[in-house]
């Protein structure tokens, strides 16, 4: 669970007041009846699965990171550039407070490309897995820190129910072995410390090895450059998941074809 008083802890309360306005706007029900009408599920670890090294692309307008991102935000038009660049999938942040996100934005990613869509978002309730397939999303991101081994297993299920991925996201070896017990299919290696906002570019290497070969892999945050995916591939990743870099860049489909080393 996250630490009190952590960056992260932080970011799950305001998410959790997000969503408790959400859900006061659109009750359960009415998502869950949006959910079982959404369109059918785009096989997000399938589509990791068929590149060398897949490039996850991801779109937000800032982050507590790097600040603002985006002078004029547009999902839809992100996520045409990305599928024109190569990427095998798209992130999509949701979360509002610290990204300027919003679960909407899955919907206008989804209407402007055929690309299966990750909810990347801060995720402690159902509420959220439902919004999320309501929207359009194709797999879920799940922060270990942010949940107990046992909350962890129960939103893997629903994921799964609800015919997407579960993409569980790790920093250390306590997590990662949450990670491997939750029954997800994929692991993401985050190298920035959510708590503080470090960057460890040499974690996936010391995690790598401890995960099965019949779990995908993700190595996430601070992934910039050629040389640095390389490095990843050669540890074992099977994905890249980049955002700032890519939104930063003149010309973002150059740079997916030069990070998934074509």
């Amino acid at each position: 669970m996250a630490q009190a008083g952590s960056v992260l802890a932080e970011i799950v309360r305001e998410t959790q007041a997000e969503v408790a306005a959400r859900r006061r706007a659109v009750p359960l029900a009415e998502v869950e009846w949006r959910a079982a009408e959404a369109p059918p599920v785009r096989g997000f670890a399938l589509a990791l699965a068929q590149h060398g090294l897949a490039v996850i692309a991801e779109m937000k307008a800032r982050s507590p990171s790097a600040g603002k991102l985006a002078v004029d935000y547009s999902p839809a038009d992100l996520a045409r550039k990305y599928q024109a660049g190569g990427a095998a999938a798209v992130s999509v942040l949701c979360q509002g407070s610290r990204f300027g996100g919003s679960p909407e934005h899955l919907a206008e990613a989804r209407a402007a490309t055929r690309l299966p869509l990750l909810r990347k978002d801060f995720v402690t309730d159902e509420y959220q897995v439902l919004e999320g397939r309501a929207w359009g999303a194709d797999a879920i991101l799940l922060i270990a820190a942010a949940l107990e081994p046992v909350r962890l297993r129960q939103l893997v299920r629903l994921v799964h129910s609800l015919g997407m991925d579960a993409l569980v996201e790790v920093h250390d070896e306590a997590e990662l072995a949450a990670g491997l017990d939750s029954g997800t299919r994929l692991i993401g290696i985050n190298h920035r410390d959510l708590k503080t906002l470090q960057v460890d570019l040499d974690l996936s290497e010391r995690l790598r090895p401890l995960i099965p070969g019949d779990r995908g892999v993700v190595a996430e945050s601070g992934i910039k450059d050629a040389a640095t995916a390389r490095r990843l591939k050669e540890a074992g990743v099977d994905a890249v998941l980049v955002g700032e870099a890519l939104l930063r860049a003149s010309d973002p489909g150059a740079l997916i074809k030069e990070l998934s080393l074509k």
